[in-house]
């Protein structure tokens, strides 16, 4: 029962800490972006290559679909 008779402290007393020498997040890796693209492209080259040997419909359909939707981010992204 003594905690509910302490006292919390004010709102402006309790502050956080900024983090140490840089603005960015710690936990974020951001010199590693590139080569996360490049393993993502590279992925997704393999990807179509490995469905492409199986059946070059299907190879065809997914180029398309690539092709055909980052068209469209394009055209949304510059409206």
């Amino acid at each position: 029962m003594n905690l509910l008779a302490q006292e919390l402290p004010s709102p402006r007393a309790i502050q956080e800490a900024p983090p140490l020498g840089t603005d960015k997040d710690p936990l974020i890796a951001h010199n590693l972006q590139k080569e996360q693209y490049v393993g993502i492209i590279a992925l997704a080259i393999a990807l179509v290559a490995a469905v492409g040997f199986f059946s070059r419909r299907v190879e065809y359909a997914i180029v398309f679909a690539v092709i055909l939707s980052a068209i469209l981010i394009a055209f949304f992204l510059l409206i």
